[in-house]
């Protein structure tokens, strides 16, 4: 995984991403409210906006950090001028109920890929997503995959851009006063990683 930071004229690292470790717990809870506030302010209730207990976010990312449930979870953390501009967290797909293991090979699934908005179109998204596709294709996973809100055109826009495309699944996400329907979008860790076009579907 290339985790070497861009650098500027000065020399001094610009733009990086990085393994999470427990300090960055409450600027991931940052980052994640401030993204849904803008984002998803039209789908989530407003209860679950309005009345965001930063303290309980912070603690859970912290565990996700210090105690991820396997081996193969984990979360990585973008970095601009020294500030924590987004993070994404990752593990072992889970298989859908009536559903079966991809026949490409062993899934990954992103849990969550957030940018600030403040800090979006600066390349950390992509950053994030290569630095995810490293890790996991040097432990033998062949596709990567994420459940996303059909009504966010911005994230599906650019997961196109990327080479990602929906696979054709479906699900309803109920969040106690409303539901969100997600589609399921992917992309397969074959080829060269060097290799710009690898990986589109």
């Amino acid at each position: 995984m290339d985790l070497s930071p861009r650098r500027g004229p000065s020399g001094r690292a610009e733009a990086s991403v990085r393994p999470a470790v427990p300090g960055d717990a409450e600027e991931i809870a940052r980052v994640q409210v401030v993204t849904w506030r803008t984002a998803y302010r039209s789908l989530l209730p407003a209860q679950v906006l309005d009345d965001w207990d930063g303290d309980a976010a912070a603690s859970a990312w912290r565990a996700a950090v210090t105690s991820p449930p396997t081996p193969g979870h984990g979360v990585l953390v973008a970095e601009e001028g020294g500030s924590l501009v987004g993070f994404t967290a990752y593990g072992p797909a889970e298989v859908a109920a009536g559903g079966s293991p991809s026949a490409d090979g062993p899934t990954a699934e992103l849990a969550a890929l957030l940018v600030e908005p403040r800090w979006g179109r600066r390349g950390h998204g992509s950053r994030l997503l290569a630095a995810v596709a490293d890790l996991v294709r040097a432990e033998g996973v062949a596709r990567l995959q994420i459940w996303l809100p059909e009504a966010d055109r911005v994230t599906a826009a650019f997961l196109e851009s990327a080479g990602w495309g929906r696979d054709g699944w479906a699900r309803a996400l109920d969040t106690g006063s409303t539901t969100i329907r997600e589609v399921r979008w992917h992309t397969l860790l074959t080829g060269d990683p060097d290799d710009p076009e690898q990986g589109r579907q």
